[in-house]
């Protein structure tokens, strides 16, 4: 029997500037009313946005914590990159490898996932996993990565949706260690949406009636492949796209708001990859995360990807 998939460390990263998303309006190209929707419907209010910080530096103060989690005689033998904008670098910099190499893992394998869009991470997750069990090597590890930065008014908005932010977080990966146990993970995705942003207007309209309906069945199909219903879950952690679009999926499953959390939906706003280890981080600073607590992490990728996972969470 396959050992579980435990993560040992998770930690996030943002920049100490916060702007109000009035004082990005006018770079995104959004008119009075347009800001008044975001913050009004969509529940936005704040979020951090640093120009002058760059990706690694964005990146790697997450990285370095989750490694700290490593124990003596513990290697890293996967490093993953895990981000939603396909280009983050100019082509001659992989950046997967210059993480790598800036936190001294030089044996580790490097590379990069972004197919799932905000999914992605989850989906790194899950395959670090299988790549452990592959190698067979006992004390081996995988470190996934996120972070990247609103970097362009193209990058930063997502049309009557949601408005990007700058965050990072990392997973320390194992088998059979004495982290968060996950417990499953559920992804489908809907091809027929892999425009995205280019989709045309009765595209967009229909991927909007389908979103809260499909973001439901993932849910609870990830609950069920842990053995639970949806009812066992204490907690929804889901990722920050805006407060609508939860309301929307909560009434769709006619399940109590309190078991979501959204308080960072206003805090930070959407940060790519990272929004579910960011709220995970919150969630366990606050002391909020209890011992043998069953959580969900839940995204949703452009192109379209759902993705969920339940995680048992370990105190240590």
């Amino acid at each position: 029997m396959s050992l579980a998939a435990t993560l040992e460390r998770i930690d996030s990263f943002v920049p100490e500037k916060e702007v109000k998303i009035e004082q990005v309006a006018e770079s995104l190209g959004l008119r009075r009313p347009e800001v008044g929707v975001f913050r009004k419907i969509y529940g936005l209010d704040r979020l951090r946005f640093d120009p002058d910080l760059n990706l690694f530096d964005l990146v790697l103060p997450a990285a370095r914590k989750a490694l700290s989690a490593l124990p003596e005689g513990g290697r890293v033998s996967q490093v993953i990159f895990a981000h939603t904008t396909p280009t983050l670098t100019p082509p001659h910099l992989e950046p997967a490898q210059i993480i790598r190499d800036r936190l001294g893992l030089y044996d580790a394998e490097a590379f990069a996932l972004n197919q799932q869009a905000c999914v992605s991470s989850l989906g790194a997750l899950d395959l670090a996993a299988e790549l452990l069990r592959a190698e067979g090597e006992p004390g081996s590890h995988a470190l996934m990565v996120t972070g990247e930065r609103a970097f362009s008014p193209k990058v930063q908005l997502i049309p009557d949706t949601a408005i990007m932010a700058d965050a990072a977080s990392a997973c320390l990966l194992t088998l059979g260690g004495a982290g968060d146990t996950v417990e499953s993970f559920v992804t489908r995705t809907r091809g027929e949406f892999s425009e995205g942003l280019l989709q045309g207007k009765e595209q967009t309209q229909r991927f909007g009636q389908l979103y809260a309906p499909l973001l439901a069945e993932v849910m609870r199909e990830a609950a069920a492949g842990a053995g639970l219903d949806f009812d066992d879950i204490d907690l929804v952690i889901p990722h920050n796209v805006n407060a609508i679009s939860w309301r929307n999926t909560i009434k769709e499953m006619g399940a109590d708001p309190a078991r979501f959390f959204l308080d960072n939906v206003p805090e930070f706003s959407h940060c790519f990859a990272s929004d579910v280890f960011l709220n995970y981080t919150t969630l366990r600073d606050a002391g909020r995360l209890v011992d043998g607590g069953r959580y969900l992490l839940v995204s949703v990728g452009l192109g379209a990807t759902f993705g969920a996972m339940v995680l048992t969470h370990r105190k240590r």
